[in-house]
């Protein structure tokens, strides 16, 4: 396993991460607290150091279980979690969207009461969840930077989502030079990670991004085929169907990225992400301990060249020379791939400088 820093901060990160969602929630199927805790240690032992939760996940569940988990493990491991849902007034009905409390009283009083729940005297990097661009004022900036002075986090960072989009979110970040952004970036999915990539370089931000979803919900890990069908019973049902009949042909199109069996596809879609230098962590959603132990490798496997990266850039140009639409544009953005089409941004494929773009190769 490979390592990182976040931004101008000294957090490291493994380049793998842990999503925590998979814990002390039902978004990805039932898993008993013993099964869970178990996950995460062995996550720990395949070197990821790594973990990412936030306190919404089961409504604080998933903060006391990785607190649990991690217990004796403290000084081994980063901490990230996420605040700005007010589930303690509001009842989670199925998976909607819970309102939102983006104040500076708001940030202090969840920071605290998700440090009870994971049982830690600090968290390493502090993420304002899906916050909109009106909600981070100064009051806001000044409750971060007094929680940094006063020792309880060590990082800022801005979890963009829960759909695909949010540019003027992630451009105030990287512009406030959060330490940190996540975002949905995957092969099938560029638009947006290519524009923060701009961004930074634009702005001479040393933000790191912390991509998530990086194998497009089952399609890039081969976990979701034509034999396995897509009538799924978890976060990824909400596809539609023709993202992963579309998907099926596009993935054959990446078979070059396995290199003859030097990575699998799941781990040629986390080199891929980790071969742009802003990048410092990628956080796939774990199901099974075999998971781990394969994505967590992708830290180890050849990053991609520049001519790996170029093929790439090209076939995304094309739509991977599938001619067919994919039905995911209105799903592209929380409104509704406005913010996208307004940068000119076409859902294919972007023609700035850094669908060529590489760091390591």
């Amino acid at each position: 396993m490979n390592f990182q820093t976040l931004g101008d901060s000294d957090v490291e990160v493994s380049e793998v991460g842990f999503g925590a969602w998979v814990v002390g929630t039902d978004w990805w199927g039932d898993r008993t607290r013993e099964d869970s805790i178990e996950l995460i240690h062995h996550a720990i032992d395949e070197g990821i150091t790594y973990f990412d939760t936030g306190d919404v996940y089961g409504h604080g569940e998933s903060e006391e279980l990785l607190g649990e988990a991690l217990d004796g493990h403290r000084d081994e491991v980063t901490v990230a979690t996420k605040i700005g849902y007010d589930f303690y007034n509001h009842p989670q009905a199925g998976h909607g969207e819970l309102p939102k409390e983006i104040t500076g009283e708001w940030i202090r009083s969840a920071t605290e009461k998700s440090l009870e729940r994971l049982d830690m005297e600090y968290v390493d990097v502090l993420q304002l969840h899906n916050a909109n661009v009106e909600e981070v004022d100064a009051d806001v900036l000044e409750a971060l930077d007094e929680l940094k002075e006063e020792g309880l986090i060590r990082a800022v960072g801005w979890a963009l989502g829960p759909s695909i989009g949010w540019l003027a979110e992630g451009d105030m970040a990287i512009e406030e030079e959060f330490d940190s952004v996540q975002l949905v970036w995957n092969l099938f999915e560029q638009e947006v990670g290519n524009h923060f990539l701009d961004t930074i370089e634009r702005t001479g931000s040393s933000t790191s991004l912390i991509p998530r979803v990086p194998h497009s919900s089952g399609l890039l890990n081969e976990q979701v085929t034509p034999e396995t069908g897509h009538d799924l019973d978890d976060h990824r049902g909400f596809r539609p169907d023709a993202w992963y009949e579309t998907g099926w042909d596009k993935i054959e199109t990446l078979r070059f990225l396995e290199r003859d069996g030097e990575r699998t596809m799941g781990q040629a879609a986390i080199a891929y992400l980790l071969s742009h230098d802003p990048v410092a962590s990628v956080t796939p959603t774990f199901h099974t301990k075999e998971d781990i132990t394969a994505w967590a490798a992708a830290s180890d496997v050849p990053k991609l060249s520049e001519e790996e990266l170029a093929r790439v850039a090209d076939l995304y140009e094309t739509n991977f020379e599938v001619d067919c639409d994919d039905g995911m544009d209105e799903l592209r953005s929380s409104v509704g791939g406005e913010d996208i089409r307004a940068a000119g941004i076409d859902k294919r494929a972007t023609t700035g400088p850094r669908n060529s773009a590489s760091s390591d190769d």
